[in-house]
């Protein structure tokens, strides 16, 4: 039986975090459709026209280890807000998010644009400078040099560019139930999307 539950949001504001803990928790497949973009935008750093590297997309484009990198977050962006790009992608996605045994898809327009028809919307946000401060971390984590106010002004431009397109902006759907984590725990913010999820009727596989 599928019960797709799609979750939307900014950059760090944790979408990624509760997406999979809600599928772990469920025992649904899950997708990050951003890899998708981010994977896309690698190979346009690579020369690859962004079109091209949309429809010859493979599963092991996904896991590159460096998708998750400032450059091709930007790439990942930029790529994003080309219409024919979304388009090649949709298709995916959505015979992802209707499989057996129920999907937690997460990204920027998967309750509005992929799954309108979810049986459960979340939209998880924060501040730009809580999820700055995420990203920070995450990034001084993995050894990579930066400064706040580069990852703060980075947020800010990704958050302007995705909510500003013309083609399925980011914004929260309207039948969507909107967390903010700003001043919640992981552990806490879970709790919030599994209890969500729950009411809507999902059940654990």
């Amino acid at each position: 039986m599928a019960f797709t539950i799609a979750i939307d949001g900014p950059a760090a504001a944790g979408k990624g975090t509760i997406s999979k803990a809600v599928a772990a928790h469920f025992a649904y497949a899950h997708l990050d459709t951003g890899l998708l973009y981010r994977a896309v935008g690698r190979r346009m750093l690579d020369g690859v026209d962004p079109l091209e590297a949309a429809t010859s997309l493979l599963a092991e484009d996904l896991e590159a280890d460096d998708l998750r990198t400032p450059d091709v977050a930007q790439a990942a962006s930029r790529v994003a807000v080309i219409p024919e790009v979304r388009a090649a992608l949709v298709d995916f996605q959505r015979a992802f998010a209707r499989r057996d045994g129920g999907a937690v898809l997460d990204g920027r327009d998967i309750g509005t644009v992929i799954c309108p028809d979810a049986e459960a919307k979340l939209f998880v946000t924060a501040s730009a400078e809580v999820r700055a401060e995420r990203r920070f971390r995450e990034l001084l984590d993995r050894g990579l040099e930066t400064t706040f106010e580069t990852v703060l002004a980075d947020v800010r431009e990704r958050d302007t560019r995705d909510m500003d397109r013309a083609a399925a902006p980011l914004l929260p759907a309207e039948d969507a139930v909107q967390i903010d984590t700003s001043g919640m725990s992981i552990d806490d913010a879970v709790a919030a999307a599994i209890a969500a999820v729950t009411q809507k009727g999902a059940t654990q596989a």
